[in-house]
């Protein structure tokens, strides 16, 4: 009994800890897509997809709030990291689709096809796309772990957050729990430096940054 007890406690300690840790490294560098500050990247992380292999809602929310932020020159090329395994699950092809279909130029759009997680998103983009300052663009209640992972990686990042998929308030108040335990996860991936997906270093945001 004294052993399950001390192993909750050591728990609690753990997500408590970490969630301080974001909190603290992400302060002060979340914003309203109106009030973000100029980078020349807006990094989108994978939300999932319909079975029609469409965004789902969420995912979308977070497309529309990149396609504001480049409409309102806020950033200039956007960085779509989503997870593509399986050939029948794409992830950065969907939300390609979405933002042309929505009035973004094919040209402004890269697509990383290993962004697995947070953690896998945020390295790549430092690692193999040479990405130094973003602003990162998911839902409200997981920006700060994204903020925090970014600058832990060496990103000068700045996040905004979606708030759109409150409409949908059971799936929101389980995410917004399930990020308080995913937290943890993102410390031990730091503090271990895994290694994601890899590959060649690629200059595809670096080309489309200086085609604008």
């Amino acid at each position: 009994m004294a052993t399950l007890l001390g192993a909750g406690v050591l728990g609690s300690a753990a997500v408590l800890g970490a969630n301080v840790w974001a909190a603290r490294a992400s302060a002060g560098h979340a914003y309203a897509a109106e009030l973000a500050p100029q980078r020349p990247v807006a990094l989108v992380l994978g939300a999932g997809l319909t079975p029609a292999g469409t965004p789902t809602p969420y995912l979308a929310y977070r497309l529309d709030v990149a396609k504001q932020l480049y409409d309102a020159g806020t950033v200039r090329v956007l960085l779509v990291s989503g997870d593509n395994r399986t050939h029948a699950y794409d992830e950065p092809t969907a939300m390609t689709d979405y933002l042309v279909a929505h009035g973004i130029p094919a040209e402004r759009i890269v697509q990383d096809f290993a962004g697995r997680d947070t953690y896998d998103s945020c390295a790549r983009a430092r690692r193999i796309f040479g990405v130094e300052q973003l602003i990162v663009v998911t839902q409200e209640y997981h920006v700060r772990r994204a903020i925090a992972t970014c600058r832990a990686l060496g990103i000068d990042a700045v996040g905004v957050g979606d708030l759109q998929g409150r409409r949908f308030a059971d799936v929101w108040a389980s995410g917004s729990q399930r990020e308080k335990l995913a937290v943890v996860k993102t410390v031990w991936d730091l503090t271990t430096r895994r290694d994601p997906v890899l590959g060649q270093p690629e200059s595809r945001v670096q080309d489309a940054l200086a085609g604008t």
